[in-house]
């Protein structure tokens, strides 16, 4: 999804009369047939391996954002999704190196991809959030809280990555385990059947609600990435009280990570119509067709205009 993004991003900042480079965290800076290879490769129909993420964050660590190529740069746009680019790691590095970067600082790109803190965050605010606890857990826990099923994830990961719907006991252990190979924490959630949407908020705005129908019970990694695996109604069929309400609980959820210029706060709506907010996303995809350029086409902004919005906000932050 960061390639897919990066490979959107750079031609229509180009476009706009903006020199652009792009950079490889795991190798650095990509001369002109490295960067077409790249960004013409496409979003694979499976999340990477743990070993494969083991790999690129291995090679990442001689990633240095002092480099002079990086430094020449007026801002650095982050195309990352997940782990070590949405984190807060990357960012910090770049507040050390006193460059201007797209999305939210350190401590709220953090905030975010902690699912446990997050949540306790936006019960903090008003935002209601579904019930969960953190493994190790037993069957008997579960049963006693929540019933079946649950949602088993790692508890800071993105794209739905190591994520399983558990319907039955005999199914958590294998859950658990999966979501451990990806993160050292792991939450256990009751899931929420119903309607999904999503609220963008740009320069502390909610943006039009849109509404996603995936195939199946999960906006899953294939149904975000793959071409048909979703579809995406903006802005989505909902009475107009209810369209204000979920703006509002994404403001307060933007506001009570601290998140930076953007943002997408993403929902559920359950049988009785209540919503429940299942997470925040610090650096959501940035392809013309993703979510948040979606909504932000319903407000009136292209996709060349909220990439120009989002570059000139990083340059005033510093």
């Amino acid at each position: 999804m960061s390639i897919a993004s990066a490979a959107q991003i750079i031609p229509a900042l180009r476009a706009l009369g903006h020199e652009v480079f792009a950079v490889d965290t795991a190798t650095g800076r990509l001369p002109p047939t490295d960067e077409q290879r790249l960004l013409v490769s496409g979003v694979a129909p499976q999340p990477p391996s743990t070993t494969a993420m083991e790999q690129v964050r291995g090679r990442a660590m001689a990633f240095a954002p002092s480099a002079a190529d990086i430094r020449s740069a007026d801002v650095v746009f982050l195309a990352l999704h997940g782990g070590a680019g949405e984190d807060g790691r990357l960012q910090a590095m770049l507040d050390l190196a006193g460059l201007a970067y797209t999305g939210s600082n350190h401590i709220a790109s953090a905030a975010a991809m902690d699912k446990d803190l997050s949540k306790r965050l936006f019960r903090s605010a008003g935002v209601p959030t579904a019930d969960w606890t953190m493994a190790p857990v037993t069957i008997a826990d579960i049963e006693s809280a929540f019933g079946w099923p649950v949602v088993v994830k790692p508890s800071k990961q993105g794209s739905t990555v190591g994520l399983t719907v558990v319907r039955k006991p005999t199914d958590l252990a294998a859950a658990i385990t999966l979501a451990a190979s990806f993160d050292d924490e792991v939450m256990v959630e009751k899931f929420i059947a119903g309607r999904e949407f999503t609220v963008g908020v740009l320069d502390g705005a909610p943006l039009p609600v849109g509404e996603i129908i995936p195939p199946g019970e999960v906006f899953d990694y294939q149904a975000k990435y793959q071409v048909g695996g979703a579809r995406e109604v903006f802005p989505a069929d909902l009475p107009p009280a209810e369209t204000i309400q979920l703006q509002e609980y994404a403001i307060r959820a933007h506001r009570v990570l601290k998140l930076g210029a953007y943002s997408r706060i993403d929902f559920r709506q359950d049988a009785n119509g209540e919503f429940w907010c299942l997470e925040a996303n610090s650096l959501p995809g940035m392809t013309a067709t993703s979510l948040l350029p979606q909504a932000a086409k319903v407000a009136g902004i292209d996709f060349p205009e909220i990439l120009e919005r989002i570059c000139k906000g990083a340059i005033r932050r510093v």
